[in-house]
């Protein structure tokens, strides 16, 4: 796996219909499955704490489209950039978020009511059908991006972690911010992401050996 460079995301991003233009920006920026994405309601943004809530998904079970958790089964809280904010209050301006009821988990289900920041033009719930075939790849086909398997709308959720393990942002973090149980799957998926070790461990024992016995590095 081999994560996308900054620019295609942003010319990805870039050839959304405005309409759609910060669905992109949730999944690269708060590294949120497709189906989280969809299932995104307006309680879960909190604009002042900072944070997104990931507590819903949009699933197709069967032919039925349902509400139900994210995968693992767990809400997890995720740190809300300010250009994403900027983007979901700019989509929420231009297009209020509609109240949509599907069944809970299964078809059949308890009826649950969710006021979604993404719909359809129709006030319904975005499939993955429906917007990969409509929004995503005539988005990636004017950005120059070839529309294969691996260029599906995940490669945004591992741009995502891309970004955060060279910012420094440790495993357990991530582990916790892309919902994943294991830290240790984390670690497997983007152990070769990780900034190169051999330098900072020469940095780290050029840096100790350089310190004077006794004295504190502020007081050199």
């Amino acid at each position: 796996m081999v994560p996308w460079p900054g620019d295609r995301v942003e010319a990805v991003v870039a050839e959304h219909p405005e309409r759609f233009r910060a669905m992109p920006m949730v999944a690269a920026g708060v590294g949120l499955r497709q189906g989280e994405v969809f299932g995104l309601a307006v309680d879960d943004v909190d604009f002042l704490g900072r944070q997104v809530l990931v507590r819903h998904q949009v699933k197709l079970v069967g032919n039925q489209v349902v509400f139900a958790p994210p995968k693992g089964g767990g809400t997890r809280e995720v740190p809300l950039a300010d250009v994403v904010a900027v983007a979901v209050a700019e989509r929420l301006r231009g297009w209020p978020a509609h109240e949509v009821a599907l069944p809970w988990r299964e078809p059949g289900g308890e009826p649950t009511t969710l006021r979604l920041v993404f719909t359809t033009r129709e006030r319904g719930p975005l499939t993955r059908r429906h917007y990969n075939v409509n929004v995503w790849k005539p988005a990636l086909v004017a950005a120059g991006v070839e529309p294969t398997r691996a260029n599906g709308m995940h490669a945004l959720r591992h741009h995502y972690a891309s970004v955060l393990l060279e910012e420094g942002v440790n495993i357990r973090a991530l582990a916790d911010y892309l919902g994943h149980a294991d830290p240790g799957f984390t670690l497997r998926t983007y152990t070769h992401l990780m900034p190169a070790s051999a330098d900072r461990a020469r940095q780290a024992i050029d840096a100790a050996f350089s310190r004077e016995p006794g004295v504190s590095q502020d007081a050199r």
